[in-house]
């Protein structure tokens, strides 16, 4: 009995150390994990707006981190877990930094957009103008790398000013690839001037490029000065949220006392886009008691999937968002 005992014993002691140690090996993969909902008052700051008694309208992120050896093999030992590879979350040859950051970046412009479009909801004037093109993502190994940065705003190519991403492209028109091309850029408080060298376009060979990804720098005049500080989380998922926040504060009663969580990416005219991670967010909405989950029209079916025991309404535009929540 005791020779059976020390055997049961031994075999416990090398389950255990061998699950320690599976959890200190990082895996090839990546594990998506559902993040607790964050009320959305305490993060938006409205000259005159004291914070509310209640926090009724909440966002919801996911997290990503490498899996361990554990959770690549076990990825059910987490409630809500997708493991993913590599490629699947930093492109080839993009490092977590590099995401982090142009994740931060895609919060920032959310956060925009979303006073924007609460703002012009409540009657107010919002101008928004070109004001060059931003730089997204730089390639690893493109010609950009080393002279561009994620965040730089290219307002100037080869002498010709740029307000927008069609600008861009026009001034690199006649630019042969392996030519350099000279910019100048604005690069937080102030303006650089830089030389890049091009290639030629995987998908157009004969058009040059400098290996970054580039969206539309708009500048944003609010008659209202409204901030939001949402910290370290990053992605453009919380403008819904955040929109509804805005309007609920200056606005009309949206919440009426319950628990409303939202997610989707809004657009300057309203539109919410889809969004990722949708599974692991309507966990985190259920977990936090949500009475309603708005979630974008292309994300229901998989929200619908991940939970049964919530009351999840899809929604396409800003304005549909406000009358489902007026008539629910």
């Amino acid at each position: 009995m005791m020779r059976r005992l020390a055997y049961v014993l031994a075999g416990l002691t090398v389950v255990v150390v061998t699950g320690l140690v599976l959890t200190l090996i990082p895996s090839n993969h990546y594990i998506v994990l559902p993040d607790r909902a964050r009320p959305t008052d305490p993060l938006v700051r409205i000259p005159g707006e004291e914070s509310q008694d209640e926090e009724d309208i909440y966002m919801v992120d996911v997290r990503i981190g490498r899996a361990n050896l554990l959770e690549r093999l076990f990825p059910s030992i987490r409630e809500g877990a997708d493991l993913l590879p590599e490629r699947a979350i930093n492109p080839e040859g993009v490092s977590d930094r590099q995401r982090r950051q142009s994740s931060l970046n895609d919060m920032s412009r959310s956060q925009l957009v979303a006073i924007t479009v609460a703002l012009r909801e409540l009657g107010r004037e919002v101008e928004v103008s070109g004001d060059g093109a931003e730089v997204v993502l730089v390639q690893p190994g493109s010609p950009a790398e080393g002279v561009l940065q994620v965040g730089d705003v290219i307002v100037e190519a080869e002498g010709e000013e740029i307000e927008s991403i069609d600008d861009l492209r026009r001034a690199l028109d006649d630019v042969e690839p392996g030519q350099d091309v000279e910019l100048t850029v604005q690069r937080g408080e102030e303006r650089v001037d830089l030389t890049s060298a091009t290639q030629a376009s995987p998908d157009e060979p004969d058009r040059a490029v400098m290996g970054v990804q580039v969206q539309d720098a708009l500048d944003f005049e609010f008659p209202v000065d409204i901030e939001i500080d949402a910290g370290a989380i990053g992605g453009p998922s919380a403008g819904l949220a955040f929109a509804l926040d805005i309007v609920d504060e200056l606005g009309e009663d949206i919440d009426r006392g319950r628990k409303i969580v939202a997610t989707g990416e809004l657009t300057i005219d309203g539109e919410v886009l889809p969004i990722g991670g949708v599974k692991q967010k309507a966990i985190g909405a259920r977990e936090a008691g949500a009475d309603i989950f708005l979630v974008p029209d292309a994300n229901y079916e998989d929200a619908r999937k991940a939970v049964d025991d919530l009351e999840i309404i899809p929604v396409s535009t800003f304005d549909e968002a406000l009358s489902v929540l007026a008539a629910n």
